[in-house]
């Protein structure tokens, strides 16, 4: 049961709930969060060390940056993700933070063309 009331703590956070609604759909660095989201480094850093220590979020270092993804491992927290996005349209904020990470993902992707 604590299991279950944690899912529910953690999406009842909406910077949380953003958080993993973007990293559902791609891995990111702190920089990106706080780009698309425009909520400060500081306040997605303590949001991501939550979710990083309940075991939600891994991290994985490259170069100067970390980057997050989700952990996957839990049928139930991937069935509940998978149906907010599936009904994206139906909550304006995630659906914007996902059109603006899909907008940061094409301007990264010409950078690194034309390098």
């Amino acid at each position: 049961m604590d299991k279950l009331t944690n899912y529910f703590k953690l999406l009842s956070d909406e910077t949380r709930l953003r958080i993993m609604v973007l990293l559902f759909h791609n891995e990111l660095c702190v920089c990106q969060i706080t780009g698309i989201t425009g909520i400060s480094q500081p306040n997605i850093s303590k949001h991501l060390a939550r979710l990083r220590d309940m075991g939600f979020v891994k991290d994985e270092r490259k170069e100067q940056y970390t980057f997050y993804s989700l952990k996957m491992e839990d049928k139930l927290f991937e069935d509940i993700l998978e149906k907010i996005v599936a009904n994206i349209e139906d909550y304006p904020t995630l659906r914007l933070d996902i059109e603006k990470s899909r907008a940061a993902a094409k301007y990264i992707e010409l950078t690194s063309m034309n390098k």
